[in-house]
């Protein structure tokens, strides 16, 4: 059945067993319901309370309201970077001053992702989401009133923390997608982050122009408000994972720890997600360089008519907004494959800046829309995978991803930046192809099929679709029965419930629980 179409999908628990600890075989048609109030005094509705005997639907509405969250509270992040000179002005304050307040947003978001994401393991997600964006939100206001630059730098550097929304709702949407669906789900929450990411600076720069930056700010309440009452009014209440398992807040951050060290699928992913992080950073800093020098010298100043430069954001969101159709591709087939195409993709349209750049503007626009789309599809491919290593810890895991493209960012800023402005445009373009080469490798050191702790090397074949190699377990030895094992869970028989099938990574599920609950 279809998980983003609406088809009704049996769900009697979520990807982890509530409770996670082992259970008898009669013990998985018990029913469990969830709570009926958010934060102990506000109602949740019933459609929306958990019930292991109702059957759930993951909706194209509900998928779609994901994104949408997605897209106004990252913009959080980036609403800053247009009103700098404003700010200067308002605060009356030198220019060098006001350039921390980026930097702090960013702080704030790392520590945010470092100290706040990872509870998507151990608490509710639907009174998780509800309080990031209700705090979020009520900083906003003070960042809209301030006449105070170090109060503004202080929320500033809060509301960073508070905006990890969009990294509780990824793994949240493929834990309630079917897998055959999850890499479409993941694509849709992360198009509507990218959207937020370039359209923030649009509607900043352009609100701007017409009147003060507060109303920026209050642009940002009023969004986040409606975010709030349409993820209450939507968003369905999921059981806590890990729950009765005596996995502790201490314990999760510990394990992430140790996950970064010793997954090899997530070292991996990691490793080329950091690259691909500072190649698209690179090109998107340093593109602002060059075309406002020779030969095109665009300008960066906005009116009613002009945007020069910052149209090629526009550009960018065509890119963006091909991720659902990505997401589909990337369902059909072993992630593995999929970011090698991704990456591949990458490379041509790399090629293209590389060759033609600084020369030709058709160059620059055919070299926005591709990379954007190969950068699309090698993100979801490689979350999907690791999505794919341990149900019971996704929001961690997830954490530990982000983390890694947030060091490419810096990295592939800092780096592209100093490249461009000491040998120009064609080496900064060169210095990421020669990253995305790199990646090659990483991912060719380790193949499609591997084993979870296989750290290189190939085995399993090299079946590049999803369903076939789906159906080559069926009928393996035991899979017959784990399958049918799967459908008494799932409720309907239809396989599409987010339990593995396999025994053995069922077990070393559990035994991640144990490992939290021991280091917690």
């Amino acid at each position: 059945m279809s998980g983003l179409s609406g088809e009704e999908t049996a769900r009697p628990s979520s990807d982890v067993t509530v409770p996670t600890t082992p259970r008898a075989e009669d013990d998985t048609t018990k029913r469990h319901r969830g709570g009926t109030r958010d934060f102990g005094f506000l109602p949740i509705p019933e459609r929306l309370q958990y019930d292991s005997a109702r059957a759930f639907k993951f909706t194209t509405v509900l998928n779609i309201t994901f994104g949408f969250a997605s897209t106004f509270t990252v913009a959080n992040l980036y609403y800053c970077q247009p009103l700098l000179l404003q700010f200067a002005e308002s605060f009356n304050v030198t220019h060098q001053e006001v350039s921390r307040i980026p930097t702090l947003v960013q702080a704030g978001y790392a520590s945010g992702l470092l100290l706040l994401s990872p509870l998507g393991d151990l608490v509710r997600r639907r009174p998780l989401l509800l309080l990031l964006v209700i705090v979020s939100c009520s900083l906003t206001i003070g960042l809209a009133v301030t006449s105070s630059l170090v109060v503004f730098e202080a929320l500033t550097f809060l509301v960073g923390v508070f905006t990890v929304t969009p990294q509780v709702l990824i793994p949240l949407a493929a834990d309630l997608a079917p897998p055959h669906r999850r890499a479409s789900a993941i694509s849709i929450v992360l198009s509507g982050l990218l959207f937020g990411v370039l359209l923030a600076r649009v509607l900043a720069g352009v609100v701007s122009e017409f009147t003060t930056w507060r109303v920026v700010y209050y642009m940002s309440v009023g969004v986040q408000l409606g975010i709030v009452v349409l993820l209450y009014a939507v968003l369905p209440d999921w059981p806590a994972k890990n729950a009765g398992a005596g996995v502790s807040y201490a314990g999760i951050l510990a394990s992430m720890a140790k996950y970064a060290v010793t997954e090899p699928v997530l070292i991996q992913a990691g490793i080329m997600q950091f690259s691909a992080s500072a190649c698209f950073s690179n090109f998107w800093v340093t593109l602002t360089f060059l075309l406002g020098g020779p030969p095109y010298n665009y300008s960066t100043q906005m009116n009613v008519f002009r945007l020069d430069i910052g149209l090629f954001g526009l550009v960018g969101m065509l890119g963006v907004s091909t991720g659902p159709v990505v997401g589909r591709v990337i369902d059909r087939f072993v992630p593995w494959y999929a970011t090698l195409v991704g990456t591949i993709i990458q490379i041509i349209f790399q090629a293209v800046q590389t060759g033609g750049g600084g020369v030709n503007i058709a160059a620059v626009v055919i070299a926005c829309f591709g990379i954007d789309v190969g950068r699309q599809m090698q993100q979801v491919s490689l979350t999907t995978a690791v999505y794919n290593i341990s149900d019971s810890s996704r929001a961690r895991m997830n954490a530990v991803l982000i983390i890694w493209i947030f060091l490419g960012q810096v990295t592939g800023t800092a780096v592209g930046t100093k490249i461009f402005l000491a040998f120009g445009w064609r080496a900064a373009a060169a210095f990421s192809m020669g990253l995305y080469a790199f990646q090659i490798g990483i991912l060719l050191l380790r193949g499609p099929h591997c084993g979870r702790y296989t750290w290189f090397g190939y085995e399993g074949g090299r079946e590049a679709r999803k369903k076939v190699v789906e159906e080559r377990k069926k009928r393996a030895p035991g899979g017959e029965e784990g399958e049918e094992s799967d459908e008494k869970r799932d409720g309907d028989g239809d396989g599409d419930g987010d339990v593995k099938s396999a025994e053995p990574e069922r077990k070393a599920d559990m035994a991640d629980v144990r490992s939290s609950a021991e280091l917690g």
